[in-house]
């Protein structure tokens, strides 16, 4: 099987044309032509010597796979299916599936990125979740969502929001990163990026020491026993712990800090959740998006009613902590927050 150029860097390509009897400056040239010019094979690269080029597609190609599916909702976000094949352990590779979201708003269109096939964390309320572990994607097979997609030349921002915990995946994540953000690479500014986690401390240090990107934290209760029940994570990472680091933090700037939190009838929408969240917060600059449970077959709560969403809204906000109530996009075709499962019914 042929390796794949799709996340190497300048200096990495420079090795590989060097290696395929190209000269050094080659490797220029090749990131050029991937994250700039996106060409979708070896051949196309037309200022590399056609003996070079042979030379180098014996071993490598670009790696650029297609989506084998595309849904499309009634407000217009676009989930796409790829197949990946990741390392499991022991020599061993599986194949799995997994999912990315277009989100068009106005004039931006967000791409929600998958960073691991299934997911380690267990939460209760979420279906990757409680799909299991199936592996974690590699930088090519995270930025082929970018490049693959029918919209990749229109994608004004990312959220790695989708299946996976990118800080559980995070060499590959920064590695991605990197091609989004370096001069060589899609020259994105920082700030059109935001990652998502569920507080994997080992690395959050590291992201926040590195990275110039927002960070969301997936909070959603703010009582540590309670958390526990629906988050097992709680137990290895526990969430007061998290927001001491981030504390440590200046987000003041352009740097955002945001805090997730669905909100479910009866368990985390009351006014001691709020204080509580208050409380947590204190001294933070930061942001709470609350967001609508989507219904999962055989679990206990279901969502908040509007109005209950709202006066935790308020309560959060006359506190002094900013809060929305997030818009639930692509829902009917199993794309909104906490459904993406990698699943479909033909494959």
């Amino acid at each position: 099987m042929k390796q794949r150029l799709l996340g190497k860097t300048p200096e990495e390509l420079k090795e590989i044309a060097l290696g395929a009897g190209l000269p050094a400056f080659a490797g220029k040239q090749m990131a050029q032509w991937l994250y700039v010019k996106r060409v979708r094979s070896v051949e196309e690269m037309t200022n590399l010597s056609k003996a070079g080029r042979e030379a180098l597609s014996r071993e490598w190609e670009v790696g650029l796979e297609t989506p084998v599916d595309c849904q499309t909702s009634v407000d217009g976000t676009r989930k796409y299916l790829f197949r990946v094949t990741c390392p499991v352990g022991a020599g061993r590779e599986e194949e799995s599936c997994v999912e990315a979201v277009m989100i068009p708003d106005q004039d931006r269109k967000t791409l929600c990125v998958s960073s691991q096939a299934g997911c380690k964390m267990s939460c209760k309320f979420c279906m990757t979740g409680r799909q299991g572990f199936h592996g974690n994607l590699s930088a090519a097979d995270i930025l082929n969502q970018f490049f693959a997609i029918e919209e990749a030349g229109e994608i004004s921002n990312a959220v790695f929001m989708g299946m996976g915990e990118p800080l559980d995946n995070w060499e590959e994540v920064k590695r991605a990163i990197e091609v989004l953000t370096a001069p060589w690479g899609l020259a994105w500014s920082p700030k059109r990026i935001t990652l998502s986690t569920i507080g994997v401390l080992p690395n959050l240090r590291e992201f926040l020491d590195e990275s110039r990107c927002h960070l969301a934290v997936s909070l959603h209760n703010p009582f540590p026993e309670e958390r526990l029940q629906m988050m097992p994570v709680q137990k290895a990472w526990p969430l007061e712990d998290v927001i001491n680091l981030i504390k440590q933090y200046d987000f003041t700037g352009q740097r955002r800090v945001s805090f997730e939190y669905t909100v479910f009838s009866g368990w985390n929408d009351t006014k001691r959740h709020a204080d509580a969240l208050l409380r947590l917060l204190q001294g933070l600059e930061c942001r709470v998006n609350l967001i609508r449970f989507h219904r999962i077959p055989d679990f206990p709560f279901g969502p908040a009613p509007l109005d209950q969403m709202e006066a935790f809204r308020d309560r959060l906000s006359r506190g002094g902590v900013t809060a929305t109530i997030r818009a639930s996009r692509g829902e009917d075709i199993f794309a909104a927050c906490g459904l993406l499962a990698g699943k479909h019914k033909e494959l």
